[in-house]
């Protein structure tokens, strides 16, 4: 049997009550809406030419982008594999969720080295955001349309909270092709989206435990909440630099 590393210690498993809070995510007066960007639909080109004329991935430029998109129907079907490959040696939704955000976790460290080295490369000044609300808004802009090709569509802040964000995806991409059973109806595959979040938000020096919800609305039934509680260090250092 295939063993598994053991989890990052900012990731920890869901507590048996995180799915329940789920009904605290719908649409209500509780949050307060203070960003909502288009959201264009996910790129599925993957360049015109013949195959043994494409250069070698090893070969491609990293600050280049426009030619390195990946047909949906891939994307979809990998992750598809990675699910069905980890629902296997799982226990229940709790630690399938713990795994996806695992691997989401190594996804966005690379994400993150990826998008810094670029953003060094093309700018003699590049700035690092001390700030979390302006690193926030990167994360659902550039880091989005870094991975799935379009920003997200919203950022909520708690009213009740101040120490929780959320970023809201009407349509995944991640989880569009992904049909989950009426007895599994709690899980939420964008648990891998919640890991790459929190491993940007860890690099950046915001400390935080993020998850994954579903909150279905009409006309949007795969709408995914991204929560993201923050660490008291983070709200300590905020006001500090009020």
């Amino acid at each position: 049997m295939t063993s598994f590393p053991q989890a990052h210690p900012r990731l920890s498993v869901l507590s048996s009550t995180s799915h329940a809070s789920t009904d605290n995510f719908s649409p209500s007066s509780s949050y307060s809406r203070f960003s909502l960007s288009s959201a264009p639909s996910i790129s599925t080109a993957i360049g015109a030419g013949k195959l043994g004329s494409r250069p070698n991935i090893y070969d491609r430029s990293l600050s280049k982008t426009r030619t390195s998109d990946v047909s949906l129907s891939a994307f979809a079907f990998l992750f598809s594999e990675i699910v069905q490959y980890t629902q296997k040696r799982v226990n229940g939704i709790n630690d399938l969720e713990r795994r996806l955000n695992v691997l989401g976790y190594r996804i966005g460290t690379r994400v993150l080295e990826l998008m810094i080295w670029r953003n060094e490369s093309v700018s003699k000044a590049p700035k690092r955001e001390i700030r979390f609300l302006p690193a926030l808004m990167s994360i659902h802009t550039q880091v989005w349309r870094a991975v799935f090709g379009k920003p997200a569509d919203a950022i909520e802040k708690s009213v009740e909270n101040e120490d929780e964000y959320m970023i809201i995806d009407n349509d995944p991409p991640i989880t569009r092709h992904i049909s989950v059973p009426r007895d599994m109806s709690q899980l939420s595959c964008s648990s891998l989206t919640a890991g790459i979040v929190e491993a940007v938000l860890d690099g950046l020096g915001f400390p935080a435990r993020v998850t994954a919800h579903n909150t279905p609305i009409d006309g949007f039934p795969a709408r995914t909440t991204i929560l993201i509680k923050l660490d008291k260090s983070v709200l300590e250092r905020e006001e500090i630099l009020k």
